[in-house]
């Protein structure tokens, strides 16, 4: 008879769910190290405290601004990055913490 386990958890089928998608991937990646892979002119923020603002993330994609900003959120929910508004832009950045749990948690439930 197979043995039942506990239902995944929640938080971390969300979390999986965001890394589905290959330009959710893909935004988390380049945003490991912002200077190589955005084009920072015209940057009104550090990018490793304050994160990417939005418009250098489309401008490296090519997508409408709300299709990134959709991107974005859905990586926020499932908290790989945090945003912070700089008056009316909104940056980006990786929450390492975050993904370090994640990267424990994937070998201890794996």
């Amino acid at each position: 008879m197979a043995k039942t386990s506990a239902a995944p958890d929640p938080r971390l089928v969300q979390t999986l769910r965001a890394l589905a998608n290959p330009m959710r991937l893909q935004l988390l990646q380049w945003l490991r190290e912002p200077e190589r892979n955005f084009n920072l002119d015209g940057a009104i923020a550090d990018p490793h405290e304050v994160g990417v603002c939005v418009t250098h993330i489309q401008a490296k994609v090519g997508l409408a601004q709300s299709t990134v900003s959709a991107y974005m959120a859905e990586l926020e929910r499932a908290d790989l990055v945090r945003s912070t508004r700089v008056g009316k832009w909104t940056h980006y950045r990786r929450d390492e913490e975050r993904i370090a749990e994640l990267v424990a948690e994937l070998g201890r439930s794996l």
